[in-house]
């Protein structure tokens, strides 16, 4: 896959990350935009949204702000028109935008329910919610790539395996990427031999927000397996998860 062009039309490979305005996502943003990609900055918050704008600008970056809440159909369907307006087609979705709890709150035995049900909407239904809207956008592509943003955590193998350093319990947080792991290998069976790469990334233990900062892995590292996915050749793996290392276990 040229890094750089579109065969048909010449233009600059389009590429979406959602949830890129600061953090890993902003740092997935900035590699791809490094590599000649025009990047849209998919963000809530408009101040923080376009501040990244400005940033990955200032850096050399072909990049523009897309209003985007995962979790709201209408702001899903207004980015995907924004985008066919600016492009007419999409290359690359990175579905990065993800929330958790804090480990006290994440216990099963007093699991808050709703807040279950909030890192469902944004860390499952968020990311079906995207692509399934982008995929007419994506199929227009010549090579077309989706990469969504999982976790070790999210790994049953790991989980259940003696020795393995995961944290503490997570009984929200870390079933929302179990089940995005299952949803993503469906979408590789049934998008099976259109072309459509899609792989699920493991950015390691990284300090962001999410964790209060506590990872020891920089953003920028973290960003760097799901470039790699989202830069994969014609003939690369579709349905797996991966992390720095290579293939982890489901």
């Amino acid at each position: 896959m040229s890094e750089l062009t579109n065969e048909k039309t010449s233009e600059k490979t389009v590429a979406l990350v959602t949830g890129a305005n600061k953090g890993i996502g902003y740092e997935i943003a900035a590699g791809l935009g490094a590599r000649g990609f025009r990047v849209g900055v998919g963000a809530r918050e408009e101040r923080r949204r376009e501040d990244a704008v400005a940033k990955l600008r200032a850096a050399g970056a072909d990049a523009f702000g897309v209003p985007l809440d995962v979790t709201d159909d209408e702001s899903v369907a207004a980015a995907a028109r924004l985008i066919e307006e600016r492009a007419g087609r999409l290359d690359v979705l990175v579905n990065n935008a993800g929330i958790a709890v804090p480990p006290p709150r994440d216990l099963p035995s007093t699991l808050d329910l709703d807040e279950v049900r909030r890192l469902l909407e944004t860390n499952v239904l968020g990311v079906i919610r995207v692509t399934n809207t982008m995929l007419p956008l994506l199929r227009r592509s010549e090579h077309p790539r989706v990469v969504n943003q999982s976790s070790h955590v999210g790994s049953l193998t790991l989980q259940t395996t003696p020795g393995s350093h995961l944290g503490g319990v997570s009984a929200a947080y870390a079933p929302t990427k179990t089940y995005l792991n299952a949803v993503t290998v469906q979408y590789a069976k049934e998008l099976s031999g259109t072309g459509i790469l899609i792989n699920n990334a493991c950015p390691g233990y990284v300090a962001t927000d999410l964790n209060a900062f506590s990872g020891f892995l920089s953003p920028e590292q973290g960003a760097a397996v799901a470039v790699r996915l989202a830069t994969l050749p014609d003939d690369g793996p579709t349905g797996q998860l991966f992390d720095e290392n290579g293939v982890v276990a489901w």
